[in-house]
């Protein structure tokens, strides 16, 4: 440790974290990476969307056993093993996480396995997990990427009767045959799924009136609908009076639609949405400031510290990885600007803003929504399909939900699309793509799409924006 003044220091080894550490290094950069958690690897790898995903894939397959017979096909659902489930994930995500930590030790940068705090603006005290005595390190820059963890709420009695995350489902060996899920947002639908998908009772109980409170509230009534048909009770606009236990059981009650119930389950699964983990960075020392747990950020993603950036889940007004690779990116290359003198120009643009939840049906949505483009005062045409009436989402079996288009009144291109439905995470990207090159809706009708597919579904929304417009 001869040398322990840096040019870019970031706090967390995460995915936004080593975006941030590779392309400062690709642009000369003298970095080091600061991450204190037990496993290199950070959240999505280890704890998020990659394990959650591989369960889900299970829970899709047994879905597909259980209705078989609706394809003519005689097949039995003979059971699920859960940890042969656990197990594949453990070996898949041990995959990823070696590689990334290989990513990470490569010689690049200078890795500290410890747990950083500022101590200023330009110094910070790393504790090293190891125990061994703690050290200082000074940079020109700094970029905070440490996460998020999950989000519990002070209900009366939860804390004393126990509760699982999904940190505890994604690595369970065995489950319980029955779950209370708080909460209605992106987690909570996914991890519904996966437990009735194999097998298990499930209570979806959410404090506000919709699922996936921000998007269409058309998308929640899919999902709600659909829920309920496999046997998933929702209960949506809901107040948790308090948890008690019995016997083992755990006893919710709570304020439904005016009146009270109650619901007795084996375990409460915690799925209300994650928080920064900033806890012991000491950020008040450096000058970084805080509003509603989330560091402050401007679309350069520097803090109300011009040298010290912020990437990920601590500062982003969504929490998918996509956005923390590029906040990442960003941050360093403003902060190579900064060692050479100049200005951080580089700013984030949030217009293809892409979120996507794996529940059953599965929901995506880009770009702006009708709230936010009334709010704006930006004129607007949308339009809608129904999958019941798509000729291969029928055939498929799959026919819950709707893709809806909006488009500018004035141009025609297309400002934003939702999609609830079959594979909707992978039809996305069309619009996605489509709205990169700021494709009007009137284009987007001539584009040919083979028949019969999923994604020709885009077409009917665009001509009918279209038809609005001429």
């Amino acid at each position: 440790m001869s040398d322990l003044n840096f040019d870019f220091v970031v706090i967390g080894g995460g995915s936004a974290g080593y975006a941030a550490a590779r392309t400062a290094h690709s642009l000369g950069l003298r970095v080091a990476v600061v991450d204190g958690a037990e496993e290199l690897g950070g959240l999505c790898i280890l704890r998020g969307c990659m394990p959650s995903k591989t369960l889900i894939e299970s829970a899709d397959r047994y879905l597909t056993i259980r209705h078989a017979a609706d394809f003519g096909l005689k097949a039995q659902a003979q059971g699920v093993d859960v940890k042969a489930i656990r197990d594949r994930k453990r070996r898949l995500i041990a995959e990823f996480a070696e590689y990334r930590q290989g990513q990470l030790e490569d010689g690049r940068f200078v890795l500290y396995r410890g747990h950083a705090a500022f101590v200023s603006a330009h110094e910070m005290a790393v504790t090293p997990r190891d125990g061994t005595e703690s050290f200082h390190v000074t940079s020109h820059s700094f970029c905070v990427t440490t996460g998020s963890v999950a989000q519990v709420p002070p209900i009366p009695g939860l804390a004393e009767t126990g509760y699982w995350t999904s940190d505890d489902i994604l690595d369970a060996e065995e489950l319980p045959q029955s779950f209370a899920v708080l909460g209605g947002g992106a987690i909570a639908l996914e991890m519904a799924h996966y437990l009735e998908g194999i097998g298990r009772r499930v209570t979806l109980i959410q404090r506000s009136a919709q699922f996936l409170t921000g998007l269409n509230p058309e998308c929640s009534q899919v999902i709600e609908k659909a829920y309920a048909l496999r046997g998933i009770t929702c209960h949506l606009g809901t107040q948790i009076h308090r948890v008690s236990e019995s016997q083992g059981r755990k006893h919710l009650e709570y304020l439904h639609d005016g009146h009270e119930r109650s619901v007795t389950v084996d375990q409460v699964l915690v799925a209300m949405g994650r928080k920064p983990a900033t806890q012991g960075l000491n950020l008040e020392a450096a000058g970084v400031s805080v509003s509603h747990q989330k560091i402050v950020v401007q679309p350069t993603m520097q803090t109300t510290q011009s040298h010290i950036f912020a990437a990920g889940d601590v500062c982003s007004p969504l929490d998918v990885v996509h956005v923390a690779i590029q906040q990442g990116e960003i941050a360093a290359r403003n902060a190579a600007r900064l060692l050479k003198q100049e200005a951080a120009s580089e700013a984030m643009d949030y217009r293809l803003l892409l979120f996507g939840v794996f529940s059953h049906p599965q929901v995506a949505a880009v770009g702006a929504g009708e709230t936010e483009l009334t709010a704006k005062g930006i004129p607007f045409v949308s339009a809608s399909y129904p999958f019941a009436d798509h000729g291969k989402s029928m055939v498929m079996g799959e026919t819950a939900g709707f893709v809806q288009m909006l488009a500018q009144r004035e141009t025609g291109e297309i400002l934003g699309a939702t999609c609830v439905g079959p594979h909707a995470t992978e039809l996305i990207h069309e619009v996605v793509i489509a709205m990169h090159h700021r494709t009007t809706v009137q284009d987007f009708m001539l584009i040919p799409h083979y028949h019969p597919t999923l994604s020709e579904i885009w077409t009917y929304p665009a001509e009918e924006c279209a038809e609005q417009l001429s």
